[in-house]
């Protein structure tokens, strides 16, 4: 047996005002955007707002239903909208926060697995890190500097061979 080790650095900024101005601003985005969720049965209100590489902005936001496998999360609509309006532009940094309608919305939360694979996917697929800014309303902002810290053992097209 081998055994083997997996790290990965990441930033923890006290509050979005230990950000840059550009990531600030973004967060921001991202912040006042979760109330324009469609989350009735949740209410836990998510925002995901990229800046590609070639300064697009476009946000996202998680969108339930009744029939709870129809729903689709804030980084997947927003995946979503930029490769069907900006098909060749690679994110360069995405803000994700959210507001929980029921409870505490101070701390960071990172993408659900789907999320994340869906992340390290269009990584792949862009040839291009996507840095991630990951908050609540208020409170702590996790930093990465690409998805796949989030996913380390991803499942890829080199799977499939």
């Amino acid at each position: 047996m081998a055994q083997h080790e997996h790290k990965f650095d990441y930033s923890l900024f006290d509050s979005i005002d230990d950000l840059n101005a550009n990531d600030k601003a973004l967060l921001e985005h991202a912040r006042t955007h979760a109330d324009k969720a469609y989350a009735p049965y949740s209410h836990f209100n998510v925002a995901a707002v990229a800046k590609t590489v070639d300064g697009h902005i476009l946000h996202g936001t998680n969108q339930e239903n009744a029939s709870y496998p129809v729903g689709i999360c804030a980084e997947r609509v927003l995946l979503s909208a930029l490769s069907s309006i900006h098909p060749d532009s690679a994110i360069e940094t995405m803000a994700i926060s959210y507001h929980n309608l029921d409870g505490n919305s101070g701390q960071p939360a990172s993408p659900c697995g789907m999320c994340r694979q869906a992340l390290v996917e269009y990584e792949q697929r862009m040839k291009h890190p996507i840095r991630l800014l990951l908050s609540g309303q208020q409170g702590k902002v996790i930093v990465l500097n690409t998805a796949k810290n989030l996913l380390p053992f991803t499942f890829t097209a080199d799977d499939l061979k």
